[in-house]
């Protein structure tokens, strides 16, 4: 949950989920549609889909290394030298954007942070600095240092137990380091989707498996499926996805008699399907 989210954000749901699914068979026994709807609105839903899998997978055969673990569904070489190290208490860096950060200082490696010789040489530096002998607490207390001493734009340094070893400190180099490229700018992207309500239900579509993004979610129609109708437009706003930046108008209509595919849905139990946030944040002013 923590991947691209802040902790603020995660802690909600972490409590929520794990209320839901204490153990890992009760997550793989789960159908997908539990698991998405209790991520919704968390973002970055692969994440989701991963997790259940990997659990479905633990639930029958409990990895015993790192190849193990590497090779469940949405592990990287980061989450499985965290998992190995912090569960298995096996000697693998895990080699995040804070440990990255920390050995470019340490080492005052002007590198681009992102390219994948540089990202090499991090692990390798940071491989060479693990204490095998304590290799979860090791790496827990690298990313600690990176998140809360070793700090993007203002470095703690005089608050920092290994100043006397970096040798960008050393150099006054620090704010300079990591070294990255600037990010891509953001698409503005314009949605027009259209609210039809009956009684206490609305009409909901959802997300082709095919489609790139969010694929299985519900979601509120697109005006653009409705040409006959003259809707009354209900208020706008923005919500940005990656570097996708949505302008959403919403806009009311009465119910036509043809509908596209699609399901009326009791406003009250919308918690209880995975919903797209751009839709959450439709209905909230509605309802």
């Amino acid at each position: 949950m923590l991947q691209q989210t802040r902790v603020e954000a995660v802690i909600p749901y972490y409590l929520r989920f794990l209320d839901r699914f204490p153990s890992v068979a009760h997550l793989a026994s789960a159908s997908q549609n539990d698991v998405l709807a209790l991520w919704s609105g968390l973002g970055y839903y692969s994440r989701a889909r991963n997790m259940h899998l990997a659990a479905q997978s633990i639930n029958e055969t409990r990895p015993a290394n790192h190849e193990d673990v590497k090779a469940l569904p949405g592990v990287g070489p980061y989450t499985a030298a965290a998992i190995a190290s912090i569960a298995l208490g096996l000697p693998h860096a895990a080699v995040d954007g804070n440990v990255i950060r920390v050995v470019s200082r340490l080492t005052n490696d002007a590198s681009e942070s992102s390219s994948p010789a540089a990202r090499r040489r991090f692990t390798k530096e940071a491989e060479a600095l693990l204490d095998a002998r304590r290799p979860g607490d090791f790496n827990q207390a690298m990313m600690e240092l990176g998140a809360t001493i070793c700090v993007p734009r203002n470095p703690r340094c005089t608050e920092c137990p290994v100043r006397k070893f970096c040798a960008a400190n050393a150099a006054g180099t620090q704010k300079e380091l990591p070294v990255k490229l600037k990010k891509k700018t953001a698409r503005e992207v314009k949605l027009d989707l259209i609210l039809l309500k009956r009684a206490d239900q609305v009409f909901l579509v959802q997300r082709s498996d095919s489609e790139a993004r969010l694929p299985g979610f519900m979601e509120l129609p697109e005006r653009r499926l409705f040409p006959r109708l003259s809707p009354v437009k209900q208020g706008e706003f923005r919500h940005q996805i990656v570097n996708d930046r949505f302008r959403v108008t919403v806009w009311k209509a009465r119910p036509p008699a043809k509908l596209p595919p699609g399901e009326w849905r009791e406003t009250s139990r919308l918690h209880e399907i995975p919903l797209t946030t751009i839709a959450k944040k439709a209905l909230a002013a509605h309802f």
